[in-house]
């Protein structure tokens, strides 16, 4: 991303944001409701056009190569978004179909698709039974039939039990690191960030607030903090309004004594 902007009539939703997510991370895009997260990935996505700047996914710029963009990516929004009135097969035929998978591989790409999810079981039962732990896997297992280089994750367990969100984090991870593919998320889950990121940056009124490894987020805080507690400090609001200025204010104040 280059000076990644997006504006509503007045409101700057995302504000020239400079960022480059190294291939192969597990990227963790954080911050308060309204800080831009969701706005980032539709433009990088390409749902949304940027009104200024420029980013470049899996090599394709997202302006001028956006059907390169969409070929090369997986997306699995906020919203469950899998039809309840198909099977979960269906489904992933349907996709199949939509990402033009050859024929000859179909077949073989679903089962396998449907095996890693831990869905063959219930592959021919309509969507609408399943729970919501059970959807989010046909989601990713949609996502991921095309073999995509990178993969966009807007909150991706939000709603599920604790047992379905890890079954959804043992998925992701295996994604990450057996497939090698690099996956974009956004949470508001700061237990899921931290065992899943490998780099992340937490937004503050459209601007990237602070970037990092988590275990470099939490020390920068103190020896013992969360990243909870790194949530709270780098997208709170200052006085001023002007987080910066408040991180400058603490500069100089340690310099002083």
């Amino acid at each position: 991303m280059e000076g990644l902007t997006l504006r509503f009539g007045e409101l700057v939703a995302v504000d020239a944001l400079d960022c480059r997510v190294a291939d192969g991370a597990m990227f963790g895009l954080l911050g308060a409701n309204g800080a831009g997260k969701t706005s980032t990935i539709k433009m990088l996505t390409t749902l949304l056009p940027p009104s200024e700047g420029t980013a470049r996914v899996a090599g394709y710029d997202i302006v001028h190569d956006a059907a390169e963009v969409r070929r090369h990516i997986g997306y699995v929004p906020q919203m469950l978004s899998a039809d309840g009135a198909l099977t979960g097969y269906e489904n992933l035929l349907l996709s199949a179909r939509l990402y033009r998978v050859g024929r000859d591989v179909r077949v073989p790409r679903i089962a396998e698709a449907l095996s890693f999810m831990g869905l063959t079981d219930s592959a021919h039962r309509l969507v609408k039974t399943y729970s919501g732990g059970m959807i989010r896997r046909l989601e990713l297992a949609q996502a991921m039939l095309h073999r995509p280089s990178v993969l966009f994750l807007d909150e991706p367990t939000i709603g599920l039990d604790p047992v379905a969100r890890h079954s959804v984090w043992e998925r992701l991870v295996e994604l990450n690191r057996g497939h090698r593919m690099t996956i974009l998320l956004t949470t508001h889950d700061m237990e899921e960030a931290d065992h899943l990121c490998t780099d992340i940056a937490i937004l503050h009124a459209g601007r990237i607030a602070v970037r990092g490894e988590p275990a470099q987020l939490k020390a920068s805080i103190s020896e013992h903090a969360t990243l909870d507690e790194v949530f709270a400090h780098y997208s709170a609001v200052s006085e001023s309004g002007r987080l910066r200025d408040t991180a400058e204010t603490r500069q100089v104040a340690r310099r002083l004594g």
